[in-house]
């Protein structure tokens, strides 16, 4: 192999095992292996797990992002944004479940190489951004785009992990019913919404 297919080699089977073990339980041993390499030749390339696994994220979130950004460059209402949205990370966790696996994980946080970006925070930005701009349009306070985000974002993040291990209802049934409660659910923000006991004090 050249340099760059070894180097690609050793990310696809990082990719692999990190999604099976996890970023604590993988080793540069077992990757070695796995790879059919000697573990010099990992640290030539990587410098060790925890280059190796900023990579791998990096990697990963790039595709994801390159996704979100391609479905929503071509506009249209909100509802459409929320139904490309919904598909482009079901999408990802159907046919990049090994790369899914990875990001939705733990990370490790910090490491020599700086804070690993988590796939939630980053589409929590994006939808952000998003929201920000509809807010503003419907006179709504676009500085609360920051807390819806977080809330939707953890909805798919956390109906996608469901629907890994599941696989039903089918992918576009999952991704309607998700647009459908947050859809309705922002359709009909109250302006300056109070809990039921707040209001009756």
């Amino acid at each position: 192999m050249t340099g760059a297919q070894r180097r690609r080699q050793l990310l696809d089977v990082g990719r692999e095992l990190f999604a099976q073990r996890g970023y604590e339980a993988a080793s540069i041993e077992e990757l070695a292996a796995r790879a059919e390499v000697s573990k010099p030749v990992v640290y030539e390339h990587f410098g060790g797990k925890d280059a190796l696994y900023a990579v791998v994220v990096d990697r990963e979130m790039q595709q994801l992002l390159d996704r979100f950004t391609s479905a929503l460059a071509a506009g249209g209402s909100p509802r459409a944004l929320l139904e490309r949205a919904a598909l482009v990370l079901l999408d990802y966790v159907e046919e990049d479940t090994d790369g899914f696996r990875v990001l939705s994980r733990d990370s490790p946080g910090t490491t020599a190489h700086g804070p690993h970006p988590s796939l939630l925070g980053e589409l929590a930005a994006r939808v952000e951004h998003i929201l920000a701009a509809q807010f503003a349009v419907r006179g709504y306070d676009p500085g609360l785009a920051g807390l819806y985000s977080q809330a939707l974002v953890g909805m798919v993040g956390l109906v996608g992990q469901w629907w890994l291990e599941i696989r039903a209802p089918a992918k576009r049934e999952v991704a309607a019913r998700l647009v459908d409660l947050a859809y309705n659910g922002l359709a009909h923000l109250q302006r300056d919404p109070v809990l039921a006991d707040d209001d009756r004090r």
